[in-house]
């Protein structure tokens, strides 16, 4: 009898360790859906300005901080552009690192932004820097900002 239940144990106990393999994370997947997701912000933000392209891409409870001040929630953040901005403002970036969670849900990318105003005499002004934005998969597949 002792027997019979130590056999029944291992056969049980190989079982268990045979399941399904668990699918492999698709990370580069998810990092090409992240610089993409970057490239069409700043696309966005050059096309219709940052204060819609900021609103679009952050997520409900989305948070930016700017001139040591955070603004959260995507109406705050776009009434925050609207409000600071002036004409012939504009801002460019480009991601030159990301790093995606082994589960797809939550992303942070960084790199260089180029921030372009002209001053009262018509000289262009270039401020340059590094940005990093912090990014969740939403519930319907999106991808939105939290952190900026």
């Amino acid at each position: 009898m002792k027997r019979l239940f130590q056999l029944s144990a291992f056969v049980i106990f190989v079982l268990c360790g045979c399941g399904p393999e668990k699918p492999k994370p698709n990370i580069e997947q998810w990092k090409s859906e992240i610089v993409q997701v970057e490239k069409d912000f700043n696309a966005m933000a050059q096309s219709e300005g940052l204060a819609n392209a900021f609103h679009h891409y952050a997520a409900s409870d989305g948070v930016i901080r700017r001139k040591n001040k955070v603004v959260q929630g995507k109406s705050a953040i776009k009434d925050w552009y609207l409000q600071d901005m002036r004409p012939n403002e504009t801002l460019q970036w480009t991601p030159t690192f990301v790093e995606v969670s082994n589960s797809g849900d939550l992303a942070y990318t960084y790199g260089d932004y180029i921030f372009k105003s002209v001053d009262s005499t018509g000289v262009i002004k270039e401020n340059t820097g590094i940005f990093h934005t912090v990014w969740k998969r939403q519930t319907n597949g999106e991808w939105k900002f939290v952190w900026d």
